[in-house]
Protein backbone atom coordinates (compact mmCIF):
# COMPACT_ATOMS: atom_id res chain seq x y z
CA UNK A 1 0.00 0.00 0.00
CA UNK A 2 2.70 2.13 0.47
CA UNK A 3 3.69 1.96 -3.17
CA UNK A 4 -0.16 3.31 -3.99
CA UNK A 5 0.69 6.13 -1.76
CA UNK A 6 3.62 7.23 -3.72
CA UNK A 7 2.12 6.68 -6.70
CA UNK A 8 -1.52 8.86 -5.96
CA UNK A 9 1.09 11.25 -4.72
CA UNK A 10 3.18 11.40 -7.66
CA UNK A 11 -0.28 11.70 -9.99
CA UNK A 12 -1.40 14.53 -7.75
CA UNK A 13 1.95 16.68 -7.87
CA UNK A 14 2.03 15.82 -12.17
CA UNK A 15 -1.55 17.21 -12.01
CA UNK A 16 -0.85 20.49 -10.33
CA UNK A 17 2.26 20.87 -12.38
CA UNK A 18 0.15 20.22 -15.78
CA UNK A 19 -2.35 22.97 -14.62
CA UNK A 20 0.59 25.38 -14.18
CA UNK A 21 1.97 24.39 -17.57
CA UNK A 22 -2.03 25.17 -19.13
CA UNK A 23 -1.97 28.03 -17.24
CA UNK A 24 1.31 29.57 -18.46
CA UNK A 25 -0.44 28.47 -22.13
CA UNK A 26 -3.38 30.96 -21.46
CA UNK A 27 -0.66 34.03 -21.65
CA UNK A 28 1.38 33.32 -24.41
CA UNK A 29 0.46 34.08 -28.08
CA UNK A 30 1.65 32.31 -30.94
CA UNK A 31 2.06 34.11 -34.70
CA UNK A 32 0.87 32.23 -37.67
CA UNK A 33 1.49 33.68 -41.58
CA UNK A 34 0.70 32.64 -45.41
CA UNK A 35 1.21 34.50 -48.37
CA UNK A 36 5.34 34.90 -47.71
CA UNK A 37 3.80 37.30 -44.63
CA UNK A 38 1.17 39.16 -46.22
CA UNK A 39 -1.67 37.35 -43.92
CA UNK A 40 -0.54 36.81 -40.26
CA UNK A 41 -2.87 35.88 -37.40
CA UNK A 42 -2.16 35.97 -33.49
CA UNK A 43 -3.69 33.26 -31.24
CA UNK A 44 -4.03 33.12 -27.62
CA UNK A 45 -2.64 29.90 -26.05
CA UNK A 46 -6.38 28.71 -26.09
CA UNK A 47 -6.00 28.98 -29.55
CA UNK A 48 -8.52 32.27 -29.47
CA UNK A 49 -7.43 34.78 -32.48
CA UNK A 50 -6.28 37.74 -31.28
CA UNK A 51 -5.21 39.38 -33.88
CA UNK A 52 -4.74 39.55 -37.82
CA UNK A 53 -3.28 41.84 -39.88
CA UNK A 54 -3.51 41.74 -43.64
CA UNK A 55 -1.56 43.55 -46.44
CA UNK A 56 -2.98 46.57 -48.05
CA UNK A 57 -2.04 45.18 -51.33
CA UNK A 58 -4.22 41.74 -50.91
CA UNK A 59 -7.55 44.34 -50.28
CA UNK A 60 -7.85 43.69 -54.02
CA UNK A 61 -11.89 42.79 -54.27
CA UNK A 62 -11.11 40.36 -56.93
CA UNK A 63 -9.00 38.72 -55.12
CA UNK A 64 -10.88 38.09 -52.01
CA UNK A 65 -11.23 34.27 -52.46
CA UNK A 66 -6.54 34.28 -52.10
CA UNK A 67 -7.26 36.44 -49.26
CA UNK A 68 -9.75 34.38 -47.47
CA UNK A 69 -7.43 31.39 -48.37
CA UNK A 70 -4.78 32.71 -47.08
CA UNK A 71 -6.63 33.78 -43.68
CA UNK A 72 -7.11 30.08 -43.38
CA UNK A 73 -3.75 29.36 -43.96
CA UNK A 74 -2.50 31.72 -41.64
CA UNK A 75 -5.04 30.76 -38.52
CA UNK A 76 -3.94 26.80 -39.71
CA UNK A 77 -0.30 27.93 -39.12
CA UNK A 78 -0.23 29.23 -36.07
CA UNK A 79 -2.63 26.16 -34.81
CA UNK A 80 -0.34 23.74 -36.03
CA UNK A 81 2.86 26.22 -34.06
CA UNK A 82 0.27 26.69 -30.48
CA UNK A 83 -0.22 22.81 -30.81
CA UNK A 84 3.71 21.71 -31.33
CA UNK A 85 4.02 24.07 -27.99
CA UNK A 86 1.60 22.81 -25.79
CA UNK A 87 3.31 19.70 -26.84
CA UNK A 88 6.14 20.59 -25.78
CA UNK A 89 5.29 21.85 -22.82
CA UNK A 90 3.24 18.75 -21.85
CA UNK A 91 6.58 16.36 -22.62
CA UNK A 92 8.32 18.86 -19.94
CA UNK A 93 5.33 18.07 -17.28
CA UNK A 94 5.23 14.55 -17.81
CA UNK A 95 9.00 13.70 -18.42
CA UNK A 96 8.27 12.11 -22.02
CA UNK A 97 5.24 9.75 -20.49
CA UNK A 98 2.63 10.08 -23.43
CA UNK A 99 -0.46 10.35 -21.36
CA UNK A 100 -3.92 11.19 -23.51
CA UNK A 101 -5.43 14.31 -24.30
CA UNK A 102 -7.84 15.42 -21.80
CA UNK A 103 -6.68 12.88 -19.00
CA UNK A 104 -6.57 13.97 -15.63
CA UNK A 105 -4.77 13.36 -12.62
CA UNK A 106 -5.07 12.03 -10.06
CA UNK A 107 -7.65 9.10 -11.35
Amino acid sequence: MKNLAGLMKQASQMQAKMEEMQASLENIQIEGTAGAGMVTVVLSGKGDMRSIRIDPKLADPTEMEMLQDLIVAACADARTKLDKRASEEMQKVTGGLNLPPGLKLPF
